[in-house]
């Protein structure tokens, strides 16, 4: 079965404090965005691989491939405003029967945490990778607040799968602030997504101390 995969890499990753995005940061000498787009090439070489980003660090992106000699076949899609109107530009040119859409800055996700994401569409038609908590779990603020039943709560993580039909048909919809990942734009259609299990090292790239960690994971 045909798959697409849209790696988003739109952000401008202010809290790093960095000049260029973090997508493209070095992670063990390499950029992040590389890695990320390898790891889907090798759970799929046969899959279409799309990569969302802003229209100014296009040329960039289109440079340091050439300086890692980065060979993997892909296309850019330019983004939108939103990460929404990122995914519906994306999903215009995605051929595949079963569509992926992954965070361009979580690139330690495993072959297994993408391959069970894919199989659970085999039981829904949209699946969501999740990480349970570890720590206790409290709600409201500094001044008042109450513990909550951690069991009840989920971490939620990249690719979302989708069937094809059911994801394009979705992003139909105008842009919701409720919006807050692809599943939630399906579900907003009343389907409910599966949950499957993610990987610990799948960690979204966000502050210095998180591509810390994850260069320390490569070290060790």
């Amino acid at each position: 079965m045909k798959r697409s995969i849209i790696i988003t890499a739109g952000g401008i990753g202010t809290r790093m404090g960095e000049e260029v995005p973090k997508q493209f940061l070095l992670l063990n000498n390499k950029p992040v965005l590389i890695h990320t787009l390898e790891v889907f090439h090798r759970f799929d070489p046969s899959a279409q691989l799309i990569i969302t980003l802003p229209q100014e660090w296009v040329a960039y992106w289109n440079s340091i491939q050439l300086e890692y000699n980065s060979s993997v076949a892909h296309q850019v899609v330019v983004g939108g405003q939103h990460r929404f109107d990122s995914i519906q530009n994306a999903l215009r040119h995605c051929e595949g029967e079963q569509i992926g859409v992954h965070d361009g800055v979580r690139p330690l996700v495993s072959l297994a945490t993408i391959q069970r994401c894919f199989e659970g569409l085999e039981m829904s038609k949209a699946v969501v990778p999740v990480l349970g908590l570890k720590d206790s779990l409290r709600q409201g603020s500094f001044q008042e607040s109450r513990s909550v039943d951690r069991a009840h709560y989920f971490l939620i993580h990249t690719p979302q799968c989708f069937d094809a039909q059911t994801l394009k048909a979705a992003y139909c919809q105008g842009f919701s602030p409720n919006f807050t990942d692809d599943a939630s734009v399906v579900e907003s259609m009343g389907i409910k997504p599966v949950l499957v299990q993610s990987n610990d090292e799948n960690i979204k790239i966000t502050t210095p101390f998180d591509l810390k960690i994850l260069n320390s994971i490569f070290e060790q």
